[in-house]
């Protein structure tokens, strides 16, 4: 059931992708999050979407702007390699919420009077083609999507709908390729990751071949705005993602509370504890827990000699906007304190 339910989810996401331009990727990151391990979803995803470019380039061929090919693949090229390294060392879920916040703020680009590609605008220099390449290969190894990311860049060059397609299909093939081989290479690559993977492809090649003929029904400025809504989708659906995946990981959680003259706000991640506290006339202050032997031999002796018998001692770093000092409270037992002192 699991898997009937990941193709009719993918076929809906290649058949979206085709009217704007792009996105799959991005929409199937948390739904293959349910099914595959963190590490493993990029390499999954990386199958289907080669196969669908691979139809793409097939259906659209004469479409290819070759110029764009040309300055965005070698350092897109680039960017995959060093983007596959890092994913043996990086969370995703922390590229995926810089993603989903950049998505969701191309909102107001829905309501934005879309107006025809203008002649006499500056046209975008190919050393930002390059670059725009590099960070595209580096997002697209991290996560296994680029998907709409980047179709602002495209649109900007005053591309037809048909050649956004063929184009993004052109650059993406040979990024897929290299990076299927360095996930293999990484020990991302599991039988489990190919099957889902191979399921995702059928889905796209039969969504790809259907919205063909939808295509040419579709105007540029709806083509646009639906790339755009796409965008704020997929980001949406990312940063739901990312917060659950940070939750599971590292359990965060905040505090407030009112306190004599102002305010507490406690963060807890891990196990360390960082401490924001507002007080009328003073201001704010950052406080962070740190180890009894980050302080020097002077502060050490201090706070020993302040001691009354706790059993345990906790060392604040308070961080203000004149000055930066400490706090050390003493506990008997685990909660019951006993005594505070401030000391610079």
């Amino acid at each position: 059931m699991i898997y009937l339910n990941v193709f009719l989810i993918a076929f809906i996401a290649f058949a979206i992708s085709m009217v704007c331009g792009g996105g799959a990727g991005l929409l199937l990151i948390p739904i293959l999050g349910h099914v595959l391990p963190a590490s493993q979803v990029p390499a999954a995803l990386s199958v289907g979407t080669s196969v669908s470019s691979l139809t793409k380039l097939y259906l659209f061929f004469q479409h290819i702007n070759w110029r764009i090919v040309r300055h965005f693949l070698p350092l897109a090229l680039l960017g995959v390699i060093v983007g596959a390294w890092l994913l043996s060392y990086l969370a995703p879920m922390y590229i995926e919420l810089c993603m989903a916040i950049f998505l969701v703020c191309n909102l107001p680009y829905l309501f934005k009077k879309t107006t025809a590609p203008s002649a006499d605008k500056p046209a975008l220099s190919n050393h930002f083609l390059k670059f725009i390449g590099f960070l595209a290969g580096f997002i697209s190894a991290l996560t296994g999507a680029v998907g709409v990311l980047f179709n602002g860049v495209y649109l900007r060059y005053g591309l037809s709908k048909e050649e956004i397609i063929a184009t993004r299909a052109a650059n993406e093939i040979f990024l897929h390729i290299v990076k299927l081989g360095l996930y293999a290479y990484f020990g991302l690559f599991t039988l489990k990751a190919l099957t889902i993977g191979i399921l995702v492809a059928i889905a796209a090649v039969a969504a790809t071949y259907l919205m063909k003929y939808v295509l040419p029904k579709i105007s540029i400025s709806l083509f646009s705005k639906i790339g755009y809504g796409a965008m704020v989708l997929s980001g949406v659906v990312l940063l739901n993602s990312a917060i659950i995946r940070i939750q599971e990981a590292h359990d965060p959680n905040v505090h407030i509370v009112r306190v004599s003259k102002g305010y507490d706000a406690t963060l807890n991640w891990d196990d360390l504890i960082y401490t924001i506290e507002f007080k009328y006339g003073e201001g704010f202050e950052f406080e962070r827990i740190i180890p009894f032997t980050a302080l020097d031999a002077p502060r050490q002796a201090h706070v020993n000699e302040q001691n009354i018998g706790a059993d345990k001692i906790v060392i604040e770093k308070v961080y203000s906007l004149k000055k930066i000092s400490y706090e050390a409270y003493y506990y008997k037992g685990e909660t019951n304190l006993i005594k505070k002192i401030k000391f610079k």
